[in-house]
């Protein structure tokens, strides 16, 4: 175990000694904050279909939800190959205010959600992005900050959610733009596109 990462552990962690009035809010964020993904996924489609171009803009905010699925997956036998303990097991004297798990603490599957999603609402909306980004700080900081992870798990969660999201976003694209060029063509273009322009030009195609 690195020894920045147990400090800054440790650091992090110590940091409800003094703000025991943010214990509630952190800890339900940290929790169950990934409904906040799930509500930024949506918005993400709701900017998309309002856009000029529906079907990349949808298929871009699809594509954010997936590649958050595939990235978890990934992130499965990482995490069980590397079997890090959680910093509960191995560090005395720190706050925990969530539950014990008996899973693998690197890389943060938390993290790893909210790094792919925001990087996937980034290629959407720019505006959008960065409150996802923000919001996917907050999670990794909150991770720590209740005791559940290494700031070293976090980070990692972050960067292979981002990456997988990115890397593969082409190939993503390109197997979901034909599905929505497809539903274009029947009722269900409402949920593609709500601007008019946009569904007379997906009329004549």
């Amino acid at each position: 175990m690195s020894r920045i990462d147990r400090n800054l552990y440790r650091a992090i962690n110590r940091l409800a000694d003094h703000t025991g009035w943010a214990h509630g809010i952190v800890r339900i964020y940290a929790k169950d904050g990934i409904v906040v993904f799930a509500v930024l996924l949506l918005a993400a489609w709701w900017f998309g279909r309002t856009s000029l171009t529906p079907i990349q803009s949808v298929a871009k905010a699809v594509w954010a939800g997936a590649g958050a699925l595939l990235a978890l997956a990934i992130n499965q036998p990482i995490g069980s190959a590397i079997s890090r303990a959680r910093p509960y097991t191995t560090i005395a004297n720190m706050h925990l205010l969530v539950d014990k798990t008996k899973d693998f603490s690197f890389p943060s599957d938390h993290a790893t959600i909210a790094g792919a999603v925001a990087a996937g609402v980034l290629l959407v909306n720019r505006r959008l992005g960065i409150v996802a980004i923000v919001a996917a700080l907050a999670m990794a900081f909150a991770r720590v900050y209740v005791g559940a992870h290494y700031p070293g798990d976090v980070a990692a969660g972050l960067a292979l959610g981002a990456t997988v999201t990115v890397v593969l976003s082409a190939l993503g694209l390109r197997l979901i733009e034909p599905v929505l060029q497809v539903l274009s063509k029947t009722p269900l273009r409402v949920v593609i596109t709500a601007n008019r322009q946009s569904e007379t030009k997906l009329d004549r195609t």
